[in-house]
């Protein structure tokens, strides 16, 4: 089977053509800056080069028919009709309490994700726009809702609960959600396979690390504990978001700069992270870790203050679970960042974390990074989201 894997934003749209029974990627792409002038399709065809072309994309639902154009195109589709595509796997962000597995889409599936929008605004319409559009394009074509909070519906109460009133709870169902939860799960799967191990014995940790950045514990196959929260703002430092502060802060600086608290809020998700440590410097890794090595005062201050953080929630996820097997790095910045990932170790070895220096040299591949003689195996650890969203895809279908 053919999956096309959709993941929809505001103004933008991720694609991938994924043969399941081979797992190859056939083609992928991105449309960019839908409805918004300047709209273009960046397509790539496997074995090829990128194909850019710029177009007016008023819509998601012209966005979607380019995507479509590009894979049965004469000159560089990758399939020959439509028919071959035996169904969409769409990446939907929020799905509250109401979904702990991955569904296929039909009209209560598509009002729930609605009726969790005020928890994600920024991306649960805009996914639903995805579908709606696949939908009309595909008709009977199955359409499936991969959920990134669905891996973290396994956390007890006791995790996922603030210590607020318990009425905010029982009304607003203010609580931990949890993000990036395909990720999560592919790479505890893939751990637990390099291990040879079954999953349910084994206690894994997951430090997704990219521009946005979150941690999992994983016990016996389930989420047990996650850094982020009722939104995707809670946890460690991030590119741009500040992740865990005290809540005073906030009325504190809206007094003292004469904010309110929407800008507070846009602040605390654009302009904090390692871009406000190093004073607007960047949210960029790769030009953080250019400017330590000059010893830039303020890269130093950023990267310091964010594998400080990193560390200590790897400790405390280690005693949430009495104990890791394994940590697995992952994302953009796990998978390709050894200063970090050496800092952030540093830090580990109470527990018995030992990194071989030559192998946490690696970029982007997996790899067992820890030495012979740690007794936590550490890894580096591709993640592939959209892998995981076409499995789940193809085991409801």
């Amino acid at each position: 089977m053919k999956v096309l894997v959709i993941n929809c934003g505001s103004s933008s749209l991720k694609f991938q053509l994924i043969d399941s029974d081979t797992e190859a990627v056939l083609a992928k792409g991105l449309c960019e800056r839908i409805g918004i002038e300047g709209s273009q399709i960046v397509y790539t065809p496997a074995g090829s080069d990128k194909i850019t072309t710029q177009t007016p994309m008023p819509d998601h639902n012209k966005a979607v028919s380019l995507v479509i154009e590009a894979l049965t195109g004469p000159e560089n589709g990758v399939i020959s009709d439509l028919s071959e595509i035996g169904a969409v796997g769409h990446r939907v962000v929020h799905g509250g309490e109401a979904f702990s597995t991955s569904v296929i889409i039909d009209e209560s599936v598509k009002a729930a994700i609605k009726d969790c929008a005020d928890l994600a605004p920024l991306h649960n319409p805009a996914n639903l726009i995805g579908i709606d559009a696949c939908e009309k394009l595909m008709p009977g074509v199955p359409q499936v809702a991969v959920f990134d909070t669905a891996f973290h519906q396994t956390m007890p109460e006791k995790a996922y609960l603030y210590g607020l009133p318990y009425e905010y709870y029982e009304k607003y169902r203010v609580r931990r959600y949890g993000f990036h939860g395909t990720s999560h799960s592919f790479v505890s799967k893939r751990c637990a396979d390099l291990m040879g191990k079954d999953i349910k014995d084994l206690k894994i940790i997951v430090c997704h690390l990219g521009n946005g950045a979150s941690l999992s514990a994983v016990k016996n196959g389930e989420c047990v504990d996650t850094s982020m929260g009722l939104t995707p703002l809670e946890g460690i430092i991030m590119g741009t978001r500040s992740g865990d502060i005290d809540p005073a802060i906030i009325q504190y600086i809206a007094a003292k700069e004469n904010k309110t608290l929407d800008e507070m809020v846009d602040i605390l998700n654009k302009k904090s992270g390692v871009l406000g440590l190093s004073g607007g410097f960047s949210s960029d890794f790769r030009d953080l870790e250019a400017g330590y090595n000059k010893g830039e005062a303020n890269c130093i201050r950023a990267i310091e203050t964010y594998c400080l953080r990193v560390a200590k929630y790897i400790g405390s996820y280690a005693a949430a679970m009495n104990g890791v097997d394994a940590i697995c790095f992952t994302a953009g910045v796990g998978e390709n960042g050894p200063m970090v990932r050496a800092k952030i170790c540093d830090y580990l070895g109470f527990m018995g974390v030992e990194l071989d220096a030559e192998a946490n040299l690696v970029r982007g591949d997996e790899a067992v990074i820890s030495s012979g003689s740690s007794k936590v195996t550490v890894y580096n650890l591709p993640t592939n989201e959209e892998l995981a969203i076409a499995r789940e895809t193809v085991a409801l279908v």
